[in-house]
C-alpha cells in the first residue's frame, strides 16, 4: 500500500484529499504547515508528496526543498498559483509535477499513480557522456573516478528514455507521454525545467549543450 504525504493548510482540502487517497488504498499522512510535514516525513518515509504552496511560516518551495534534498521522493504542487514564474520556481525547488487548483480530484490521482508507477518500457543500454557512465539496468550514474552523479528519478528517466530512441528528436509530447506516464495531461513546462536541470548536472558548459541538444521545433535529443 502506498503512503502520501500532503501537506497542506486549508483543512477542507487536506481532509478531501485524504478521503480521496484513502478511498484508494493509499496510507495517509497529512500536515497542515512544511515544518509539520517534513517531521512525518522524517519518521514516516513517504512514496510520493502532495505540497500546496501557500502554507503559513516555511513556504511550499522551501518544503519542496528540503524533501528533495532528504529523498527522491515524487513530489507533486498543488496550488492556485498558476504564472509561469511560480510554476518553474516550483519546479526548480525539485517538484516533479505542478497541477493548478480548481483541480479534478481524479486527474491528481491519476498523476500521483504515474509517478509512483514504474512503466515498463525499453530501456537504453549502458551509455557514456564525456566521463559519465550512465547505467540504467542498475540506475545509476557514474564518473571515471567512481563517484556517482545524483539524479532525482524523473531526471534518470528523462535521460534514459532520450537515450533509448538511439540519437531521435522526441517531442515534449513525446517525452510527457514517455517520463511522465500515458494518461498525463501535461504541461510543457515541465519537460523544459527538468532538462534544464539535467543540463546543469550533465554538460560541461550548460548554456551550450552538447549532449542534451535543443532541435528548433521538434524538441530534444541525446547525441552520444
Amino acid at each position: 500500500m502506498p503512503r502520501i504525504l500532503i501537506v497542506e493548510d486549508d483543512d477542507h482540502i487536506r481532509g478531501a484529499l485524504r478521503l480521496m487517497f484513502e478511498s484508494h488504498d493509499f496510507e495517509v499522512d497529512d500536515a497542515p504547515s512544511g515544518e509539520d510535514g517534513i517531521h512525518l516525513f522524517t519518521r514516516l518515509n513517504a512514496d510520493v508528496a502532495v505540497v500546496d504552496l501557500m502554507l503559513p511560516g516555511m513556504s511550499g518551495f522551501d518544503t519542496c526543498r528540503e524533501l528533495r534534498s532528504r529523498s527522491d521522493v515524487p513530489i507533486v504542487i498543488v496550488s492556485a498559483r498558476d504564472d509561469t514564474t511560480d510554476v518553474v520556481q516550483g519546479l526548480e525547488s525539485g517538484a516533479d509535477d505542478y497541477v493548478t487548483k480548481p483541480f479534478v480530484p481524479e486527474e491528481l490521482l491519476a498523476r500521483v499513480r504515474a509517478h509512483l508507477r514504474r512503466r515498463p518500457h525499453n530501456a537504453a543500454n549502458a551509455f557514456v557522456l564525456g566521463d559519465l557512465q550512465v547505467i540504467p539496468d542498475e540506475g545509476v550514474a557514474r564518473y571515471a573516478d567512481g563517484s556517482e552523479l545524483h539524479l532525482t528519478s524523473t531526471e534518470f528517466r528523462l535521460l534514459t528514455d532520450l537515450a533509448s530512441v538511439n540519437g531521435r528528436v522526441l517531442s515534449r509530447e513525446d517525452l510527457l507521454e514517455r517520463v511522465w506516464g500515458y494518461d498525463y495531461f501535461g504541461d510543457s513546462r515541465l519537460v523544459d525545467v527538468h532538462i534544464r536541470r539535467l543540463r546543469t548536472k550533465i554538460e560541461p558548459d550548460p548554456g551550450n549543450p552538447v549532449f542534451l541538444v535543443t532541435v528548433r521545433g521538434a524538441g530534444y535529443k541525446l547525441v552520444l
